[in-house]
């Protein structure tokens, strides 16, 4: 069976979940994917929310996306169990295409911030396919990019990517130079929200055989300001630059640009960048005790109710019918007090 071409929609209840067993301090891809296809012949697109546990992640608007829309978060739970829910907000059906888990290496990624979510994944070529599993190890989604105002350089040679991120070999033996070998090269992006926060993982391996005369050495500007270098990138070996600090973009909007140093004979290169949002969860879990304490109490007396479904106490506006909880402060586990 192709994958996105079936799903499975929740016309029944506020808040719908999935339990996943994770292991509790490592590091996970979470993957959700939601195409609507008209699959009830009224067209009529959904729009709802997306949770994990009691904290929002995201809200799924099927009337903007069209042609669906997906949803990666990199993510270390706190507790042995994970759980993703779909919450109705309005008419509309809360629906999913796939649901997937992939295991990442706890030392990448590693940052400052709380989870992340992906904004866009790229890697600078023309031949406009994506490269994901099995040529990318943990099945990240990488899209082809290309500017009219770049060169595309390649190699046939693999680039040695031993480092904790390990892009995939097949997406660094493309980069991009600009035409004009006095230009920066630039990539920019947007957001709606102009308090975002963002994290950039930039990607360089020298693909060509360079001339003994020849340097190609150059700095990166974030929006105006000295970011880092200046660098070299190394021959057919991956350099990996990132922000262990988020950074945020005037007005939302983000630029970085490669420049050129004095010294340098050559324009600057990029193979691939990665670009995340800071995702803030504030509200702890319900106490972990009680809330196996629930669970067996609904198991023994075989209760069966629409909404005990996802964290018992938290959000307010869902807790579970019959319960009473203590959670005056977001940043404490809340405590179940009356059933």
């Amino acid at each position: 069976m192709k994958p996105y071409t079936t799903l499975r929609y929740f016309p029944d209840g506020i808040r719908n979940c999935y339990n996943l067993n994770v292991g509790k301090g490592s590091k996970y891809l979470i993957r959700a994917t939601f195409i609507y296809g008209n699959y009830d012949g009224h067209d009529i697109k959904p729009v709802f929310d997306l949770y994990l546990g009691p904290n929002l992640w995201a809200t799924i608007d099927l009337e903007r996306a069209v042609n669906g829309t997906r949803q990666d978060m990199l993510h270390i739970p706190t507790s042995n169990s994970l759980q993703i829910c779909l919450v109705k907000t309005g008419e509309t059906t809360p629906l999913i295409s796939a649901l997937e888990l992939r295991p990442m290496e706890n030392v990448s990624y590693s940052t400052e911030s709380d989870s992340l979510n992906l904004y866009n994944m790229y890697y600078l070529s023309k031949s406009g396919s994506q490269i994901r599993y099995s040529r990318d190890i943990y099945d990240r989604i990488w899209r082809s990019y290309f500017k009219m105002e770049w060169t595309q350089i390649s190699t046939d040679l693999d680039v040695v990517h031993s480092n904790k991120y390990a892009p995939p070999k097949d997406a660094l033996k493309y980069a991009a130079t600009p035409t004009n070998a006095s230009a920066p090269l630039t990539i920019e992006w947007s957001s709606a929200n102009p308090d975002a926060q963002y994290h950039l993982y930039a990607h360089f391996a020298e693909l060509q055989d360079l001339e003994a005369n020849e340097t190609r050495e150059f700095s990166m500007v974030w929006n105006g300001q000295h970011y880092y270098g200046p660098l070299v990138p190394l021959k057919l070996n991956l350099l990996t630059i990132f922000n262990k600090s988020p950074r945020t973009c005037n007005g939302g909007k983000c630029s970085v640009q490669l420049i050129r140093t004095n010294r340098s004979t050559l324009p600057p290169l990029l193979n691939a960048f990665e670009v995340f949002t800071v995702i803030h969860l504030p509200q702890s879990e319900t106490d972990e005790s009680d809330v196996s304490a629930i669970k067996s109490i609904a198991t023994s007396y075989a209760l069966s109710r629409i909404n005990w479904q996802g964290d018992p106490c938290v959000p307010q506006q869902l807790r579970w019918d019959g319960l009473n909880c203590t959670n005056t402060v977001a940043s404490m586990p809340p405590r179940l007090t009356t059933l």
